[in-house]
């Protein structure tokens, strides 16, 4: 199991009333919220492994050397030393450190890679598993890794994580017409505002589906504006062909990277703590009471 961390605690953020708070009326929320989200996960799914993925950047730069508008209306602060600061909820930025440490002192593995987003890691963990993998995520750019063949779905949260959506690649031609391999094309086909992607102007996701299931995939869709016989509307054409230099680039920036530097670390579901002093610190610092304690029961039992 793969978690899109930075994905389930903004959820989490938002779903758990800031009221709750830490003895010293720090918000901890999105701490106790994300704790919440795992114990259901765990008890409900029982994975053997689970990684909760990170954004060590979360706009990298080779994203942004090829389309300059990825992610641009997120940022906070651009740093040319380092991964530029994201626009995040005042009370959320001084929880995720403390998301950070309890992760590590109950022993679940966390990793970000430099110069990858979360999306990236979970690609390469997901191209590298031996069995079934669930990915548990509220991006829907992560459609792109569903294979059936593979055991790889995606879990999506639609309210909490009590209510998970199972997307498979039947669903995903249900709702999108394209499998887990076409959904990158449709994407970048349509465009994507909340991550500034452009996609091509007067292609929506109706009109990219239909010309995905007329050429196949986005290199049939390019043959397909070279050739005077394919079924294209003139506008079709005109449109595809003025979008050439952006179809160029997006799809290394759309499609997540398999190849990430994985640290050599161990990803079994823990059966207790690994800082078992640290975690009590931690949760007496930050009151983290009964959601810290229904998790480390389920983990133990």
């Amino acid at each position: 199991m793969l978690l899109d961390t930075a994905s389930l605690y903004f959820r989490a953020y938002f779903g758990v009333p800031d009221s709750v708070r830490a003895p010293d009326g720090t918000p901890v929320n999105a701490v106790r919220g994300l704790l919440d989200f795992i114990d259901r996960l765990v008890k409900d799914h029982r994975p053997d492994h689970l990684v909760a993925c990170m954004d060590a950047d979360w706009r990298p730069h080779w994203r942004v050397e090829l389309i300059p508008s990825y992610k641009a209306h997120r940022v906070a602060e651009e740093r040319p030393a380092g991964p530029d600061e994201e626009e995040v909820p005042d009370t959320l930025s001084p929880q995720v450190p403390v998301i950070e440490a309890v992760l590590d002192a109950l022993g679940i593995a966390r990793v970000g890679v430099a110069g990858y987003e979360a999306d990236d890691v979970i690609g390469t963990y997901t191209a590298r598993a031996t069995g079934p993998v669930d990915i548990v995520t509220g991006d829907r750019d992560l459609y792109q890794l569903v294979d059936d063949a593979r055991g790889v779905r995606v879990l999506y949260p639609v309210k909490g994580v009590g209510t998970l959506n199972l997307v498979d690649e039947a669903a995903l031609r249900e709702k999108y017409g394209v499998d887990g391999g076409g959904y990158a094309d449709l994407a970048l086909l349509r465009g994507d505002p909340s991550d500034g992607l452009p996609g091509v102007p007067g292609i929506g996701e109706k009109t990219a589906a239909k010309l995905l299931a007329e050429f196949g995939d986005l290199a049939g869709i390019q043959a397909a504006v070279d050739d005077p016989k394919a079924k294209l509307t003139p506008t079709q054409r005109r449109r595809l062909t003025e979008a050439a230099p952006y179809l160029a680039v997006a799809p290394k920036v759309v499609r997540v990277a398999d190849d990430v530097p994985l640290p050599d670390i161990g990803t079994a579901l823990p059966q207790g703590p690994r800082d078992a002093g640290a975690l009590d610190s931690l949760a007496a610092r930050w009151g983290l009471g009964g959601s810290l304690q229904r998790l480390l029961t389920t983990l133990t039992t």
